[in-house]
């Protein structure tokens, strides 16, 4: 069974709930219907303009067993609003803005999350990155020991019997220390979610273990001490070029004494340049599966999607936000 079977069949077992606040999207409402039919979880689907009824009719989708609900309409908007304004009014704005906010569906959806009313939550599709993480950075906030919201892809590369997990790849341009350590906390947390592997987890850099020296280096060494001290149980190690962390003869060789060299399956880059183009070499030139982005960092999983995404891509990244509530 390939992985992202598995990850649907994981996911039925949890009986979740998961927003969709782009109800106007064709692939959005197609990938309710399988979402639904499938069993894979739970949807509450978010209409404007009665647009949801209207475009399912024209695309011949069945919304049986779907939830929907116009933010404007919806009658515990007041109670939304309250708690929108309690959370966000030291940023100055009035309860009236509050009320406002969360009728827009991107915010609705991530108050479901905050009231306890939905599992997760998934847009994407048609708005902007910073739109979507900003609704849910905003309304649902941060998990603990995490510091920036970052996301990891599940490399899937064929020919090995592993899930190699890479970060971040596609929100923070240039971590920090602190940011770095919070995105290889947060990238081991995801790996173990959607794996059931434990995560070891290598910080990666042009250096091992001091055979250069550069600033640069510098910060993937100090990133390394930081998760030692704010996640013990995990194993991780840095700095260390890419070919020392996963290959066990070069790792042997280069690092001798480290238990996360040749056996690494969560990659922390250093930036996103080199994640970026890191994970997008990998998927191009040997043909591996990249399943993601995965956001994470998050206090609940509200994840993006590209706006060239499909309908399978939708129903997959749903699946792996029922796994991730869990």
């Amino acid at each position: 069974m390939i992985f992202t079977e598995k990850i649907k069949e994981k996911a039925k077992k949890l009986d979740k709930r998961v927003v969709l606040p782009e109800g106007n999207d064709e692939r959005m409402l197609k990938a309710a219907e399988i979402l639904v039919k499938q069993g894979i979880c739970k949807i509450t689907m978010l209409d404007t303009g009665g647009s949801v009824m209207k475009r399912s009719g024209s695309l011949d989708v069945d919304l049986t067993g779907i939830d929907i609900i116009n933010p404007s309409e919806f009658e515990g908007i007041k109670k939304y609003g309250e708690e929108y304004y309690k959370i966000r009014k030291h940023k100055g704005i009035s309860e009236q803005e509050a009320y406002e906010t969360v009728k827009d569906p991107l915010y609705f959806g991530a108050m479901m999350l905050r009231m306890g009313e939905a599992d997760a939550s998934l847009a994407g599709a048609v708005n902007s990155t910073g739109d979507v993480m900003r609704a849910a950075i905003r309304c649902v906030g941060l998990a603990e020991n995490v510091t920036a919201v970052s996301s990891s892809f599940l490399m899937i590369v064929p020919g090995r019997d592993q899930i190699i997990s890479f970060a971040d790849c596609a929100v923070i341009p240039d971590p920090d220390p602190e940011q770095l350590a919070s995105i290889a906390i947060a990238s081991a947390k995801t790996h173990k979610s959607l794996t059931g592997v434990d995560p070891v987890v290598a910080m990666l850099s042009f250096s091992t273990y001091g055979s250069a020296n550069h600033p640069m280096v510098d910060k993937v060494k100090e990133a390394t001490e930081l998760v030692r001290e704010k996640a013990p149980d995990i194993l991780v190690d840095g700095e260390m070029q890419a070919d020392a962390a996963i290959i066990e003869a070069i790792g042997k060789r280069k690092a001798p004494e480290s238990k996360v060299a040749g056996k690494a399956n969560v990659l922390v880059f250093p930036d996103l340049n080199a994640g970026n183009i890191g994970y997008k070499l990998v998927q191009r030139l040997a043909g591996a599966e990249a399943v993601g982005p995965v956001i994470q960092g998050l206090a609940k999983p509200a994840n993006d999607l590209s706006r060239g995404c499909s309908v399978d891509d939708i129903v997959n990244v749903a699946a792996i936000c029922c796994l991730l509530a869990d």
